[in-house]
């Protein structure tokens, strides 16, 4: 538990963990200020109000970026690189001007910085970063995050795996799930584009979206937002833990388990599979990416099992009963 003393910064506070995150805090007795596009205790491009806010805390946690459920338009990926680096780059800027920097900084990443997995797991130690536009702004993040030298603030890069709870992924999955398409998805050939060619320089991976025989055995790492908040507690207090941590529950699931647990979970009968020509218009009618179901994710939390982290809910099946509950 915090004491009374303690001071929070949380940036991007708005999202369905942000907000689960300020609770928890607050719950922990810290006294939490939050920085935001709109809404917050300091506003993004307020650089007096945002240096004030970090300035002293005892913590600081960035959440800050554009949802990836969208259409990688040339708009929305200009907008989900620049919503990450900038406001990176603003808060290390702050930290570095800080005559009490925060003592620990959590930045938000995501695990889909490794590549396309179906021979073995990624950890933190042995894993394969990967190429093409979700890479290239992993990659972007990551190294805006720990630019430069702040040698009175702990940084650690949270790797997050698909979070289960009430938030965009998860309501894809049991919406598909409800309206009877919840069968696994298979990947395969597509027309050419080139929404998934890398960003930035220099952008990695081919110009064009690469298609892979899955048979709806891509592998799915997740994790629940009780173990996302519980895993940003053990990191606040294990001061030996820095650099990438991956957050992913310890059972990895594929894609036709997943869906058949989803189908169980609502009382949903048998589902056809959806192939990838079935699946593109789809989810441009849904105004997002089949690469969120067709990525196949083998993460592993290397680090968190090594120090001794204990999960709420490692198992698949129970995990996603609770969350069709809530």
């Amino acid at each position: 538990m915090a004491s009374s003393a303690q001071r929070a910064v949380v940036a991007g506070a708005s999202g369905f963990i942000g907000q689960r995150l300020v609770h928890d805090l607050s719950s922990q007795g810290y006294s939490v200020s939050t920085i935001g596009r709109s809404v917050g205790d300091a506003r993004w491009g307020d650089t007096a109000a945002i240096r004030s806010l970090i300035d002293g805390a005892d913590l600081l946690i960035n959440l800050a970026g554009k949802s990836v459920n969208c259409r990688y338009t040339e708009t929305n990926r200009d907008e989900i690189v620049r919503s990450r680096i900038d406001t990176t780059r603003e808060l290390r800027e702050a930290v570095a001007a800080a005559p009490t920097p925060p003592r620990v900084w959590l930045n938000a990443s995501t695990s889909t910085i490794y590549r396309y997995a179906f021979d073995r797991p990624m950890t933190e130690t042995d894993g394969a970063l990967g190429s093409g536009f979700s890479v290239d702004v992993a990659r972007a993040w990551e190294a805006e995050f720990f630019a430069g030298d702040l040698p009175g603030t702990r940084r650690v890069a949270l790797r997050l795996a698909i979070v289960l709870g009430d938030g965009p992924a998860t309501g894809l999955l049991l919406r598909l799930a409800r309206l009877g398409v919840g069968g696994p998805q298979f990947d395969g050939w597509w027309l050419p584009h080139r929404r998934y060619r890398g960003i930035g320089a220099p952008a990695a991976g081919p110009n064009t979206a690469p298609g892979h025989v899955s048979r709806g055995r891509q592998k799915f790492s997740w994790i629940h937002i009780d173990d996302v908040l519980g895993s940003i507690r053990f990191l606040i207090e294990h001061d030996e833990i820095a650099g990438a941590v991956n957050l992913a529950a310890p059972e990895v699931s594929d894609n036709r388990s997943l869906m058949a647990t989803l189908r169980r979970a609502v009382g949903s009968k048998g589902a056809l599979p959806a192939f990838r020509w079935m699946l593109e218009p789809a989810m441009w009618l849904l105004r997002t990416e089949p690469e969120l179901v067709l990525k196949s994710r083998w993460v592993l939390p290397e680090r968190l099992l090594q120090a001794g982290y204990r999960f709420t809910w490692p198992s698949l099946t129970s995990a996603v009963r609770d969350v069709a509950r809530r």
